[in-house]
């Protein structure tokens, strides 16, 4: 792509030079000194950023999706990879396949921008910034570790826009929430018309599904840190925005103000992927699929007198989590596609892609709980990496407080963000939505905040990925634009006193000017300025011999 890129430029993609001041050149000697840092900052450059062999190992065998329940999972909060393909052998032994090696564990490790080697943990090798440890089943947390898994199956219940729930997601309805909670109720005025901001009804369906569309970038899209440069594009771009870097001090030029904000923003997703990878990689959890179906598959845990109880199984919740009975499965009955699981838990949810996505949507119906999937495409279902942080609240997090910190303002130019999702053309494993809509956010951190709730309503993370990813992301964005903006601080290069003559080097003729102006107040020859042109003067001629300070 780049060298077509290059060809239609009229430049040659075939030269190499790093010699001289041409452009190709200068573009060269960057490219030699970030491909040099890439090799020294242990991303592993060398292996294609794959973990050294024998380090980072699964503990649990791979999940076979396409199979009901989790009877291979031996530690159900520790991660476990997912097969997307399997085949039974001449034994009618299941042999998983199509799942990829755990992404990048040792990424805590890699060089920061401007996080310092003081964040990291000493006990914790490759976590920064102290994050609480999991929640554990059965251990420290263990109500949350439940209830975060229970809230992603739950909310699989509102994938559907068939339901007749209609909600308001308007800045004056959603948002203004403090940070690592979902505490925000809105907020009333918009601070750039004055006016209060207008309600936005929509079916809480579209707007479910699509915001786990708008925020998944998966694989072969811009990932969570590309969508938060197109946001700031969006931002720079805005007719009303005014490119000062805090709201403060002389306009910009789109070139410098393009480069500072990349510089910034990008040296915060470089620190998130950092902080959230490092965390990844020593905690190692559980997604919610694999946690879920070994839920369901245990039974219920909500009464030791019903069918299928066990204290590691699911709560139950009429209308959404039920044990199946021979009553619900007779004809015509809510749960009468699933006879023959008589004493299993059945969940009301998403039942996975339609099979002709073009043109149909699965809506939620009552399903075998041991058969739960995520809302994600069914070639991707989960990503292969553990849970515990959210890379996505991270990532978000960061970004907003970037854009904050950037602009001078946490609210969108104008007030409000706005993205329209086109009735039946935005989503793309199945048809939807089924009526267009716009999402709007007053702030960059409410479009954060939502970019994290997307991962619970695409079955990806439980809430506690989530709320304490965006503190995180808070804090890695201060550091690194503390270091953004030392950067942007002009380069002050020392005169060279010495250089009496300004030739551009200390050498015979400085030391002639020296000597000719000897026990006189000569300014340019009394090199420490103390009046006279003394022994001090010579000392520092000596000392500065045959050299000048870069750039003089």
């Amino acid at each position: 792509i780049l060298d077509a890129k290059l060809a239609a430029l009229g430049y040659s993609p075939l030269v190499t030079t790093t010699v001289g001041n041409t452009p190709a050149a200068v573009g060269n000697r960057i490219a030699a000194l970030v491909l040099t840092r890439g090799r020294a900052d242990n991303s592993h450059e060398e292996i294609d950023h794959a973990s050294f062999p024998g380090t980072y190992p699964d503990v649990n065998p791979a999940l076979v999706v396409a199979m009901p329940f989790n009877p291979t999972v031996l530690v159900p909060t520790r991660y476990q990879p997912l097969a997307l393909s399997y085949f039974v052998d001449q034994n009618g032994i299941v042999v998983p396949g199509g799942f990829p090696a755990k992404v990048a564990p040792f990424w805590g490790f890699v060089t920061p921008f401007g996080l310092q080697p003081g964040d990291m943990d000493s006990a914790r090798p490759g976590v920064y910034l102290n994050p609480p440890a999991p929640p554990v089943l059965n251990g420290i947390g263990d109500a949350a570790w439940r209830a975060g898994h229970e809230g992603v199956l739950r909310v699989s219940s509102m994938l559907t826009p068939d339901d007749g729930v209609v909600i308001d997601i308007s800045p004056r309805a959603m948002g203004n929430s403090t940070l690592g909670t979902n505490d925000g109720s809105g907020r009333a005025l918009n601070p750039a018309t004055g006016q209060p901001y207008a309600a936005n009804l929509v079916k809480r369906g579209d707007w479910s599904r699509c915001l786990a569309e708008f925020w998944a970038d998966g694989p072969n899209s811009t990932t969570p840190p590309g969508h938060w440069n197109e946001l700031a594009n969006v931002v720079s771009d805005h007719p009303t925005f005014v490119r000062r870097i805090g709201g403060k001090g002389p306009v910009l030029s789109d070139l410098e103000w393009d480069l500072k904000m990349y510089v910034a923003l990008n040296g915060a997703m470089h620190d998130a992927a950092i902080t959230a990878w490092g965390i990844k990689g020593f905690y190692d959890t559980m997604r919610p699929i694999g946690a879920i179906r070994a839920m369901a598959q245990r039974g219920q845990c909500s009464d030791s007198a019903l069918p299928s109880f066990s204290s590691d199984g699911l709560h139950l919740a009429p209308g959404a989590v039920e044990i199946i009975t021979a009553a619900t499965t007779a004809h015509g009955q809510r749960h009468q596609d699933l006879a023959g699981y008589e004493g299993q838990i059945a969940a009301l949810t998403w039942p996975g892609a339609p099979a002709n996505p073009a043109s149909t949507y699965s809506g939620v119906v009552w399903t075998l709980a041991g058969n739960w999937v995520s809302y994600q495409r069914p070639t991707f279902v989960t990503p292969p990496f553990p849970g515990y942080v959210s890379g996505h609240s991270t990532f978000s997090r960061a970004g907003a407080e970037t854009l904050v910190r950037m602009t001078g303002s946490e609210f969108f130019p104008g007030g409000m963000g706005v993205f329209t999702c086109t009735q039946n053309q935005f989503l793309v494993f199945e048809d939807g939505p089924s009526q267009t809509f716009q999402f709007q956010w007053a702030t960059y951190y409410d479009a954060a905040d939502q970019s994290g709730q997307s991962r619970i309503y695409g079955g990806i993370h439980p809430d506690f990925d989530d709320l304490p990813a965006r503190v995180l992301g808070a804090q890695v964005a201060v550091k690194a634009h503390t270091r953004a903006l030392a950067l942007f601080q002009p380069i002050v290069v020392p005169p060279c006193i010495a250089d009496i003559d300004a030739d551009g080097q200390v050498a015979a003729q400085d030391l002639a000017l020296l000597l000719g102006a000897w026990g006189t107040n000569d300014a340019a020859a009394d090199i420490v300025v103390s009046g006279i042109v003394d022994g001090q003067d010579l000392a520092a001629i000596l000392s500065s011999w045959g050299t000048c300070p870069t750039g003089q």
